[in-house]
């Protein structure tokens, strides 16, 4: 008890030799803090903190989550950047420099240079068979997975937190065919799925005799994605507002007669933002490598857009000549998946201070 009294004094700005009260009553309290103030030689200021300020002090003192920040933020401001970086190295994605300018491929369509053609002038080298510069391939393939993959975070994680809010807090009949239409789309091998849907919508959108356009194929990627994404959030979405709706602030605030959409944004929603967050910055990731899974299986982006998916499917086919060709992409999309996991980890952690790796 002695020791726990020093600590929380030592804490005021006390020195280490300074006696304390063996007791904690509000007058030797009173008199502490008085004593602790004079021997600090300064006022004693006791300063609040939010949760979002708590929060953010614990992510800080988190090395993994800031590091992994950091390279997240390195491959969106790389994402953003591509016209920039593509302009000041001098080389464009969609130029077919191995085929157009003598001398880069042999007659097999390899780069000649060893390590897949990197040179000075090429850093990455050269993509085999066409010739097309790797680096800004790689970028510009940066770009388009990661819009895909926000752009249906963000439509998978409004769908799932609307449906999930009003399946748990409504009940009844609305909460049955919600719920079932939840297990129906969790029940899909979502991979399989996703090679079905895509031809599929873009059937559905163009006439058979018409040529896809590209925007056509990036609108049905993430339609499909979407359309399988959101159950999961809603799922647990569905979970927490059952557990909140039976809670005492929710009783008094349906006692005052608050409407339900006052019950909802003023009373559930802030209890949810963390799994939320939590939830968005996990599904991130994954629909990176869903949407390179379809460029791999030859269903995602068109040949003319960069993709991961795409090198990957490239690389695959001459590897056994060009190895390097399929390192680059394969690393990049390791470090970025590792870098937003673990970035979702510490983000959930700081969000719960009882979690403890």
């Amino acid at each position: 008890m002695q020791s726990d009294i020093a600590d929380r004094y030592r804490l005021l700005g006390a020195p280490h030799n300074m006696t304390f009260p063996s007791s904690t009553t509000a007058e030797t309290d009173a008199d502490a803090v008085d004593t602790v103030a004079a021997a600090a030689g300064s006022s004693v200021a006791i300063v609040g903190r939010s949760p979002g300020q708590l929060m953010w002090r614990r992510f800080r003192r988190d090395r993994t989550g800031v590091i992994a920040a950091v390279v997240v933020l390195a491959f969106i401001l790389i994402a953003l950047l591509a016209p920039v970086i593509s302009w000041a190295y001098g080389k464009n994605p969609d130029d077919y420099y191995g085929l157009n300018q003598p001398g880069l491929l042999n007659e097999y369509g390899y780069p000649i240079l060893p390590n897949g053609g990197i040179s000075g002038d090429f850093w990455f080298g050269l993509e085999p068979l066409v010739g097309r510069d790797v680096l800004t391939q790689l970028i510009y393939g940066i770009r388009t997975s990661i819009t895909i993959a926000l752009i249906v975070t963000v439509l998978s994680t409004v769908i799932g937190v609307t449906l999930g809010i009003t399946s748990g807090y409504v009940g009844g009949k609305v909460d049955y065919a919600i719920g079932r239409v939840i297990d129906t789309l969790l029940s899909f091998p979502s991979q399989l799925f996703l090679i079905v849907l895509v031809p599929v919508v873009d059937a559905a959108l163009v006439l058979p005799t018409q040529e896809p356009p590209t925007w056509l194929r990036f609108v049905s990627i993430c339609i499909v994605l979407t359309v399988l994404g959101w159950a999961t959030t809603a799922r647990l979405l569905r979970a927490q507002v059952l557990s909140l709706r039976e809670r005492e602030f929710i009783e008094s605030a349906r006692v005052t007669g608050a409407s339900p959409a006052r019950i909802i944004f003023k009373e559930l929603m802030p209890n949810l933002w963390t799994p939320i967050i939590i939830q968005a910055t996990l599904a991130l990731p994954l629909y990176v490598g869903a949407e390179a899974g379809l460029g791999f299986l030859g269903v995602g982006m068109p040949e003319a857009i960069p993709d991961w998916g795409r090198m990957f499917l490239v690389g695959s086919n001459v590897y056994h000549s060009d190895v390097t060709y399929l390192m680059f992409p394969g690393v990049s999309m390791l470090i970025f998946v590792i870098a937003f996991n673990l970035l979702g980890d510490s983000i959930r952690d700081a969000f719960d201070p009882k979690t403890k790796r």
